[in-house]
């Protein structure tokens, strides 16, 4: 992973955290055993990254929902 995306990775945990009010560690844990970080933000980097962050943080929970993570 180079470093733009380890940023936009983080960044989206933060902001993950913050919409779904949910400790960092718990956003990050879901993610990553769903395989949602590495199947999805990770590969879809060049997409996401231009989204708008409302419409990103919509775009990852609705994700999230259809795989059973929240």
């Amino acid at each position: 992973m180079d470093k733009k995306t380890l940023e936009f990775v983080t960044y989206c945990i933060s902001k993950l955290s913050d919409h779904l009010k949910m400790p960092q560690t718990e956003v990050f844990r879901r993610l990553y055993e769903s395989g949602i970080l590495y199947n999805y933000i990770v590969p879809s980097y060049d997409v996401l990254h231009t989204f708008s962050s409302r419409y990103l943080m919509e775009d990852i929970t609705d994700f999230m929902r259809e795989e059973g993570v929240l």
